[in-house]
This record gives structure tokens, sequence and C-alpha cells, in this order.
């Protein structure tokens, strides 16, 4: 059995990786082939809290995502969202080549308060349902990378209120790009899919977005699972084998998503916020609120003030 970590912060990557303290602590640029895993890597994975976006070649290892491979020997960019569980091992197809390309990590707390906050969800890569890399051709790589370059350019100059925007603006101008070349590799291929996973995502998303959740309160592991036509416990079971996490964790991380979003673009009070969300008691908020992202609601709300 493999040792399960939580990588809540991007420093917490960078430590694994035997590589310097990151320069913004919500987004890093790294330089894949300055990465060094401790020599028990195979025996490790993790689940993080942040997006990894990879260009990398020459890669020693097989890349999994959940329980299925991410196939990227012929491929060479990865994409994963925040709350997977990845793991690594030993790929005999690459020997006595040195790694290079790069990793741009980018934990969900960068986008609060943009629009764009909620549209990188809706990026199909990002999720179970797509397990192959992208293949880029050479002007589409040299492209890729100089996006990359400004972004980390612009993280590493004067922080000022523009910065934000500026790199948000360029990571949407990547992403709509691998959108591109994404449609262009699977016109004549069948996308593999965890039609549960996504499913549940769909679930949750329209049960927050009920106005009546004051009198419905929370959703329960129960009434999810009767939503996807499996038991409590098979579902459980299902997303614990796939993502380390149970159903109610699942709830959990859906929860203090919509709440971070109220919190960053509403005047709402966190009573109200907790409220709306479906707690009896906003003490149960702040304190779960707190559990989940070692800040309080209110000074969750500070930071964009």
């Amino acid at each position: 059995m493999k040792e399960l970590k939580h990588f809540k912060k991007i420093s917490d990557y960078h430590n694994l990786a035997s590589i310097s303290a990151p320069e913004h602590p919500l987004i890093s640029l790294i330089d894949y082939s300055k990465v060094k895993y401790p020599s028990d890597i195979d025996n490790l994975k993790w689940r993080q809290d942040y997006y990894t976006i990879g260009l990398k070649r020459n890669v020693a290892h097989k890349f999994f995502y959940g329980q299925q491979e991410y196939d990227f020997d012929q491929g060479l960019m990865t994409f994963v969202a925040p709350n997977q569980v990845m793991s690594l091992g030993s790929n005999p197809n690459i020997k006595n080549s040195k790694p290079s390309g790069w990793l741009l990590l980018v934990h969900p707390d960068f986008l609060w308060n943009s629009p764009f906050a909620k549209q990188v969800k809706h990026y199909v890569f990002f999720g179970y349902n797509i397990n192959e890399a992208l293949f880029l051709s050479e002007k589409e790589e040299v492209m890729i990378t100089d996006l990359l370059n400004n972004i980390k350019r612009e993280y590493e100059s004067n922080i000022d209120k523009f910065s934000q925007k500026i790199v948000i603006s360029q990571l949407e101008l990547l992403l709509n790009y691998a959108e591109r070349f994404y449609e262009r590799q699977f016109i004549t291929r069948k996308i593999s899919n965890h039609q549960i996973l996504n499913k549940l995502e769909n679930v949750l998303s329209d049960y927050f977005k009920d106005e009546n959740l004051i009198e419905k309160g929370l959703p329960t592991v129960l009434w999810t699972a009767n939503r996807l036509n499996l038991s409590s416990n098979y579902l459980s079971s299902m997303l614990k084998s796939i993502t380390g996490q149970s159903t109610q964790q699942h709830i959990h991380n859906k929860l203090i998503e919509e709440a971070k979003d109220q919190l960053s673009t509403t005047l709402l009070s966190v009573s109200q916020i907790a409220y709306n969300l479906g707690f009896e008691h906003p003490t149960s908020f702040t304190k779960l609120f707190k559990n989940k992202t070692e800040m309080s609601p209110l000074e969750f709300r500070k930071s964009f003030n």
C-alpha cells in the first residue's frame, strides 16, 4: 500500500522535488530538469490542492491519475485538477535520458475574485475523462513555452493591482490553445471517461445553485448516492479508490468552493453565506471552513481587500 500524502500548498511539491521555495505562494513555474524526487517516490502517492499543467520530455516515470495510467509516452502536456490523487512508477520506455520541460502549479485561491475561477473548471482535460497527454508540434510547443514564461515573468516582477489580471489572462490564453489542440488530437479517438465522477460534480454543482438551501440543508451522503443511483457504501468506496477521498469529503470540497466564491464576490455576511449554503448554525460553517483552508471566512475575505 502506497503512503498517501496531502499537498495543501505549492511549497509542499517544491519540498518533494528538492527545489528552492516558490517565488509566489499560489503560483509557480518549475524547471522540470531541476526536479529531484526522493528515492522512494514509487512508494508514494499524493492528493494536491492545486492545478498542475505539465510540459515535459524524457520523463523517467509513469504517471497515475486516480486508478488509471496517464499516458504521455507520445504526448507532451498533462493537466491535473485539485483534489486528485497522483502517483508515479518507473517508466521502462525512458532510459538514460535527462528530463526537461516545465510544471506550472496554480492554487485555486490565486483565481478567486475573478470570472476565471469558475471558467477554469469547464476545461475537460482537467478531468478523469481524458487520460492521454497532449501532443504538440514544434511551433505549438514554442507558443506554450512562451506563455508559461510570460506568466513567470509577471508573478516574479513587482506585484501590483494588475498582476493577477495579467497572469490570469495569460493562463486563460494557454488553456484556450490547449483546448484547440486537444480537439484536434481527439477528433478520431474515443475518449475514456469516469462517468460517476463527472455526474457527481454536476449533482453537487446543481445542489448548491438551489436558492432554498436554508430549508433543504446540506446534501447528505445518502442523498448524493441516491441521485447517482448507487448505494452510499459503494459510492464512497469507489471515490476512495480513485481520489483518496470519501463522498463526504467531496461534498465538503464543493461546499468550500462555493463559500469562497460568495466570500470573494459578494458583501454578504458570513452568517448569511452559511445559511445560503444550508448550514443551520454559522459557527459550524466557520469551523469547517477554517479546518479546510486554515483561515477563517473573514480572514479569507480580507485577503482580497
